[in-house]
């Protein structure tokens, strides 16, 4: 869907350049994640799951080839070398093109992304008060221009769109996995398993990865040590593959389109994200678990989706 016209439809509340403020971290990492790959053989295993949500199911049994996949998701740093690098500019900080929106006003076509604003909406079962349009907001100022990426260079990346995220993969020489190969690694070889780590519920005062604690939006406990917001990659245990953050932080672009009915080329169609994020709750969105699966409008930044990259072969 063209960016602005999805921003537009949502409805939401344009923002002035004043950045929300973030809550302070009350969790220590035990320091950056390992970097590199981890390689995987492969397998069959089982797609999906009886469906929590309608998108999840039916359960379907596939097989994935060979393929190494990032420990981590993609970093603040990892991307900004790649924008050195290259002299990349991500959608997001891109002036709309005033030919695929006649009839805007060319003031109103500004660069901007979704960012989650949190006190706005607390209380609130309105969707529209949890999120603004933020003109500004980019990679480099992720809740708009007030804010910048001090001390968060291990962050994952955040407000990039499906380009984005293909651009710098194919400047590794990489890509970004499939929806199955996604949730294989994912999976970490529990197939059929409700979570990463098996099928017992999460334990707020144990955290396994970073989500929503309390009842969204009202109430974050903030137990895992942040409080709506990413963490750093790698605060909490690796899966049994050894990859950190697949449940959780925020959501992860894939390759694959969701099946939703809308004809190749349809401006509407999106991708899928697979993985939860900070924002992921029991009361509310439940989608922290391999099988679960949201649409991603692929011209869309946001500051809960990221992605890592894969290598086949």
């Amino acid at each position: 869907m063209k960016r602005l016209v999805l921003l537009l439809a949502l409805g939401l509340c344009a923002c002035g350049p004043k950045a929300p403020q973030l809550a302070e971290p009350t969790r220590a990492c035990p320091g950056p994640a390992p970097s590199g790959e981890v390689a995987l053989k492969g397998g069959t295993f089982v797609l999906g799951a009886l469906p929590e949500h309608d998108d999840e199911g039916p359960p379907r049994t596939v097989t994935v080839g060979p393929f190494s996949i990032d420990r981590t998701e993609v970093t603040n740093a990892q991307f900004a070398a790649f924008v050195r690098a290259t002299g990349y500019v991500t959608l997001a900080e891109r002036r709309p093109d005033p030919a695929l929106y006649p009839g805007v006003p060319a003031s109103q076509l500004k660069p901007s992304s979704l960012v989650f604003v949190g006190a706005a909406g607390l209380g609130s079962g309105d969707p529209s008060l949890w999120w603004r349009v933020v003109d500004g907001a980019s990679w480099k100022h992720p809740e708009g221009p007030g804010s910048d990426l001090a001390g968060r260079e291990h962050h994952p990346v955040v407000q990039v769109a499906f380009e984005d995220a293909m651009a710098y993969a194919r400047w590794r020489g990489r890509d970004l996995p499939t929806e199955a190969e996604w949730e294989f690694a994912a999976r970490a070889g529990q197939d059929g398993k409700r979570y990463e780590w098996g099928d017992e519920r999460p334990d707020p005062k144990a955290p396994r990865a970073n989500t929503w604690q309390g009842v969204f939006p009202a109430v974050d406990t903030a137990d895992d040590g942040y409080k709506a917001r990413t963490a750093p990659v790698g605060c909490y245990p690796p899966s049994a593959y050894g990859l950190s953050d697949m449940t959780g932080n925020v959501w992860e672009w894939t390759s694959d389109w969701l099946q939703d009915g809308r004809p190749e080329g349809d401006p509407a169609r999106s991708r899928i994200v697979k993985g939860g994020s900070f924002l992921c709750a029991d009361n509310f969105c439940l989608r922290y678990r391999p099988s679960a699966r949201q649409p991603g409008p692929p011209d869309t930044g946001t500051s809960h989706v990221g992605f890592r990259t894969v290598k086949r072969g």
